[in-house]
């Protein structure tokens, strides 16, 4: 269940703390690794969960660059850069955060099987 909810959890929390930039720029680094060790789990439930947060999270991500690589004209259209910065993190909210929720929430009401693992000699 917790590798289920790890991925959205953690980008719920980086999504929340985009203005500070550093907690996103770690979790995009870390997310890299928990979405390949996910994507590899024996269990498909698991990898059914991680593949859609990563969807969510890494298009946020691909737009992200896409929007700040044209800032300097997008911030003169909506009124500013403060203007710019409210509007990017409420819509990374607004396309994260109750998703994820409804994901955790999901992951957290599925039923879960435990795993044994024997290791072949």
């Amino acid at each position: 269940m917790r590798a289920a909810q790890s991925f959205s959890f953690f980008s719920c929390i980086a999504v929340l703390l985009l203005p500070l930039v550093i907690p996103m720029l770690l979790w995009i680094a870390a997310s890299i690794f928990v979405y390949a060790a996910a994507a590899n789990h024996p269990n498909d439930k698991i990898k059914e969960f991680i593949r859609f947060s990563g969807y969510r999270f890494y298009g946020l991500v691909g737009s992200l660059v896409v929007i700040l690589n044209f800032s300097p004209q997008i911030s003169k259209a909506v009124g500013g850069w403060m203007h710019l910065i409210l509007i990017i993190w409420g819509i990374a909210i607004l396309v994260v955060i109750p998703l994820g929720i409804r994901d955790i929430l999901r992951a957290k009401r599925e039923p879960w099987k435990t795993m044994d693992f024997v290791k072949d000699n």
